[in-house]
């Protein structure tokens, strides 16, 4: 099986790691805004930057050493983002590019991975229980389209992953561990148990990061909110062309914002421990 054109477009998609340096000015100012971080990465690509989509995603397991992780259409040059938000005088690889197609073109039917997907969860109501100050201006007028709300509970968080699956192309076997659903440090994990979520057998998931962020847009447009969680464990292939769909376009809404770049990796012992797939 190979990557269908109106996915992958004319170019070969690449897959980039970059290390980022969070006490340099610049990186302070990406990490802080991913409308900052989102355009370093637009300025990575050398053709085609204000119409070619690309995924991008924040890996922060260890603070003091993040790494972004890029989905591009066309092979990036990152020797900018290392000048400004790396180390570029230290030694070791500072990004590493690699060929996406080789993974693409393997994908088979049952075939199992170790994920990471960082997620923006909304629901589409007419009638939200509360509304935004914009929302609750917007209201007083005549609307027909919905409001986009995000979910902000673990649990809904997981509900919203765990019901649609089947539409990306695979599914979550049952957990082999009895690991919590939600990694959080000292945040209760009973609150987003699958088997409570969904009234089954636990499944191989779990939340390892939960944010709610807020920041403005240089339009003087109301500011961007996003609630995200960080879905790590072990998947399934039940269908590699939709699999392959959603690993080059991505899941979810807030795509330009660190949002919706699932990442494959294979299993190992630990895979919703420290094992996930980073990249």
């Amino acid at each position: 099986m190979t990557p269908s054109p109106s996915s992958a477009g004319k170019h070969m998609p690449y897959l980039s790691r970059i290390r980022i340096n969070p006490l340099r000015k610049a990186s302070r100012s990406m990490l802080a805004s991913p409308r900052v971080l989102h355009a370093a990465v637009v300025n990575a690509i050398p053709d085609h930057p204000t119409t070619e989509r690309s995924l991008w995603r924040l890996d922060a397991d260890d603070p003091r050493r993040p790494h972004l992780v890029v989905l591009t259409q066309s092979r990036p040059d990152w020797n900018h983002l290392v000048e400004q938000a790396g180390w570029p005088e230290a030694d070791g690889e500072h990004f590493v590019i690699a060929d996406y197609n080789r993974l693409l073109t393997r994908l088979r039917t049952g075939q199992e991975f170790a994920f990471r997907l960082t997620a923006n969860p909304v629901q589409n109501t007419m009638t939200p229980n509360k509304l935004t100050a914009h929302q609750a201006e917007d209201s007083d007028t005549e609307r027909s389209r919905s409001y986009r709300l995000g979910h902000r509970t673990a649990a809904m968080q997981l509900r919203w992953f765990l019901t649609r699956t089947d539409k990306w192309g695979f599914e979550v076997p049952e957990a082999t561990t009895a690991a919590p659903a939600v990694d959080l440090g000292q945040q209760p994990t009973h609150q987003a148990d699958t088997d409570d979520v969904l009234g089954q057998t636990p499944r191989d998931v779990r939340i390892i990061a939960r944010e709610r962020r807020s920041f403005s847009k240089r339009d003087g447009k109301p500011p961007v909110v996003l609630s995200t969680a960080t879905f790590q464990g072990r998947l399934r292939v039940t269908d590699p062309e939709l699999l392959t769909e959603r690993l080059l376009t991505g899941i979810g809404p807030g795509k330009a914002y660190g949002c919706g770049l699932l990442t494959l990796a294979p299993l190992t012992n630990t895979v919703t421990g420290n094992g996930g797939a980073r990249g």
